[in-house]
């Protein structure tokens, strides 16, 4: 069985089981009603996930790789804000009329900073670092710049990775302040998974462990059924997933080079209602 669909099982069983509730609070995300989007949720979640043991795709239903490998190359490669470099819709609802979301993401990767070894932005400085100074602990990234908060249509939930070679591993940190736990959980173990694999391949390194830190794990309140019927899910078999070996630079990576083999999944579960 595939270890994410443990890992993923455990955190739910225990949000559900032993998470605070925001009945009673006043929140700000509602559902397309306009009903408030109550939670039910657990701080502090640590979760991690070995890279060299298995890709941890959750078999309970399917993780769109392709779409979430697009995502993150839109974010870290192209350092994009505008929803038209994105081949999927799934920032159309914080898409302004510019046709961007604003200061975020993308646009705090692309940002130049004086580093040591020159002006460069935050993704070729980890490329740099990771190939000069690989046992440095200083290589990091954080795009919640306070300076843009408020030109930003969404502040980043997943906003910070750490990296780390230990030998010839190269593991990484990643935090997110907020998560919907079944929307998006294992679309960003997938997203940041691959992005370990991007720099360690072009970095001479092989992808180790990934710790995913989130500080507000939540399940919505019209989640709690759908996640409760997977949790009596079977689980199968990590797929396997593989980089094309042939590619050596951060940014000639295409989703063309994504592979994913023997991936049985359950069913997907359709028309999950999104509070925004």
């Amino acid at each position: 069985m595939s270890k994410a669909d443990v890992i993923f099982k455990n955190m739910c069983s225990d949000i559900l089981e032993n998470g605070f509730s925001s009945e009673g609070q006043i929140v700000r995300p509602k559902w397309e009603d306009g009903t408030p989007a109550h939670t039910v949720k657990q701080f502090g979640i640590v979760n991690r996930y070995d890279l060299s043991e298995e890709f941890p795709a959750l078999t309970l239903r399917p993780t769109a790789m392709k779409s979430a490998f697009d995502e993150i190359l839109w974010i870290w490669q192209k350092k994009s804000n505008a929803v038209k470099d994105l081949n999927s819709r799934i920032w159309d609802e914080w898409m302004g009329e510019d046709g961007t979301i604003g200061k975020a993401y993308g646009y705090q990767l692309g940002v130049k900073y004086k580093f040591a070894q020159g002006e460069m932005d935050q993704v070729d400085n980890v490329l740099w670092q990771l190939k000069n100074t690989p046992y440095s602990r200083r290589i990091m990234t954080n795009i919640y710049n306070f300076s843009d908060l408020s030109e930003m249509n969404l502040e980043p939930c997943a906003y910070s990775m750490t990296f780390n070679v230990v030998g010839n591993r190269l593991n990484g940190i990643l935090n997110q302040r907020s998560q919907d736990v079944l929307v998006a959980n294992n679309w960003n173990v997938v997203q940041y998974s691959l992005l370990l694999m991007m720099f360690a391949q072009v970095s001479g390194l092989e992808a180790g462990e990934l710790v995913h830190v989130i500080s507000d794990a939540h399940i919505y309140d019209r989640h709690i059924p759908l996640v409760k019927e997977m949790l009596e899910r079977p689980m199968y078999d990590a797929p396997k997933v593989r980089l094309n070996p042939e590619i050596k630079d951060f940014y000639e990576f295409t989703v063309a080079d994504l592979i994913v083999e023997d991936y049985q999944t359950n069913p997907q579960i359709k028309n999950i209602p999104v509070a925004v």
